[in-house]
C-alpha cells in the first residue's frame, strides 16, 4: 500500500461522512455535493414501493428538496424526530487511477434506537482533489418492525 494510497482511503472516509452528516441534517448542496456530476443513488433488495433511482446532481437535488420543502399539511415525511446514520466496517479497494470500490455497513438511529441498517456499496471517482460517489447502491438487510423511517423514501419519491 503506497502513501497515495493510503491518503485516497482517508479522503473516501471523509465523503462517506459528508454524505451522513448532511443528509441526517438536511443540508442538500453539501449532501448532493458528495456525488459527480452524473453519480447515480440508487436502492437494491427492498420493497418496491420504497425503491428508488437518481442519477446526475440534478435529480439528486430534487429528491433531496423534497425532504426539506414539504407543502404545507402534507405531513410528516416520517414519524422520528432525528435520524443518524452510524458507519462501521468499510473496506476500501483503490481499482485503478483515480478509482475506487467500497463496502460499508451502516445502521441508522431514531428514537426507537436502531431504526434500519444495512450496507453501502459505492463506485468512487477522483474529480480534482475530491473523492467522489460515482454510483451508490443502498441495500437494506433489516428494518425493526417499529421503524419510524419506513414511510420515508416513499413519502419522497416523484
Amino acid at each position: 500500500m503506497t502513501l497515495e494510497d493510503l491518503l485516497a482511503r482517508e479522503a473516501i472516509r471523509d465523503t462517506m461522512a459528508k454524505y451522513n452528516t448532511s443528509g441526517d441534517r438536511l443540508k442538500v448542496e453539501d449532501y448532493v455535493a458528495c456525488f459527480t456530476d452524473d453519480g447515480i443513488m440508487e436502492s437494491e433488495y427492498v420493497p418496491e414501493d420504497r425503491a428508488f433511482r437518481y442519477a446526475g446532481k440534478a435529480e439528486i437535488l430534487a429528491w433531496q428538496n423534497r425532504w426539506r420543502n414539504r407543502e404545507p399539511g402534507a405531513g410528516a415525511i416520517h414519524g422520528a424526530r432525528f435520524i443518524r446514520h452510524h458507519l462501521s466496517t468499510s473496506k476500501i479497494d483503490i481499482t485503478g487511477p483515480g478509482m475506487a470500490r467500497a463496502r460499508t455497513y451502516w445502521v441508522a438511529w431514531t428514537d426507537i434506537g436502531p431504526d434500519h441498517a444495512g450496507y453501502y456499496l459505492d463506485d468512487f471517482r477522483k474529480v480534482g482533489d475530491e473523492w467522489l460517489i460515482a454510483h451508490r447502491r443502498v441495500r437494506m438487510d433489516w428494518e425493526s418492525p417499529d421503524s419510524l423511517y419506513r414511510s420515508a423514501v416513499t413519502n419522497t419519491n416523484a
